[in-house]
């Protein structure tokens, strides 16, 4: 099933019965990067996916996002729904989004799962690289901000070896407007510090993460492991920071493993 609720895209798949797994998306792609958990999770499995608002077929609006505001979505997303309890799987962005919504909503979540991203807020240097990104955005457009973006996330054998990968994750950026990939950018150095909220997180949780990733590297998922009560924590070979991806195979048994 297909919809919108407060302009966000989303698609609803499998079977109704069962506390649903909520796959949110990491920046600036859309909800079309979940595919292969899809097709593997929606054989038993209830699954959300959605477009998080400015990107894929959810308007950018006014621009003036927030994590705050994408949790918002998010819970509105699962009240249409009808799901009063969900189990939350955020890759990078995505995950930032889960953690706050965990933080906030305690009560909606019967599982976590943190792809490739981290508690801690942006530093300084970090919140003054993604003004630059924006001001670049907007001067110099989408493409030249995609074709760069790309190598950041994959490895160098994913580049070369899995076109399609490549080709479908740039198509999903070319397809986002400025405002949306501005917006974000926003959203993402204005978050909040979760990490104080981590030793409450009291339902089990999943860290999956990419060998390779040096945008949140398996360090940064390791922290979040030892503050995390009741989490277990695999680090992803063959990959970097798209580690559904890049290695979807592994990825999967090891969320198959942890949603029975």
């Amino acid at each position: 099933m297909d919809g919108t609720v407060n302009g966000i895209s989303f698609e609803d798949t499998g079977p109704r019965d069962g506390i649903p797994v909520v796959l949110i998306h990491g920046f600036p792609f859309d909800r079309t990067m979940w595919e292969p958990q899809v097709r593997e999770l929606s054989r038993n499995r209830r699954v959300i996916t959605y477009d998080v608002r400015g990107h894929g077929q959810s308007p950018a609006g006014d621009g003036q996002y927030s994590i705050e505001l994408f949790v918002d979505d998010l819970v509105a997303l699962l009240d249409h729904l009808k799901a009063e309890r969900a189990v939350l799987c955020g890759l990078s962005m995505g995950g930032y989004i889960a953690l706050r919504a965990a933080e906030r909503h305690p009560e909606r979540l019967s599982g976590l799962v943190l792809c490739d991203t981290k508690s801690g807020p942006d530093t300084d240097e970090a919140r003054i690289k993604r003004a630059a990104t924006i001001f670049a955005v907007k001067k110099y457009g989408v493409p030249k901000f995609a074709n760069e973006f790309i190598k950041a996330v994959l490895t160098e054998k994913t580049l070369k070896t899995k076109p399609a990968v490549v080709s479908s994750l740039l198509n999903s950026i070319l397809a986002n407007s400025p405002l949306g990939i501005s917006g974000a950018l926003l959203a993402m150095a204005a978050r909040t510090d979760t990490t104080p909220a981590l030793p409450k997180i009291n339902v089990p949780a999943l860290i999956l993460v990419g060998k390779e990733d040096k945008i949140t590297p398996p360090s940064a998922s390791e922290a979040m492991l030892k503050a995390l009560p009741k989490a277990a924590m695999h680090v992803i070979p063959g990959a970097a920071h798209m580690s559904n991806l890049e290695n979807p195979a592994f990825f999967n048994e090891k969320l198959l493993a942890f949603l029975i």
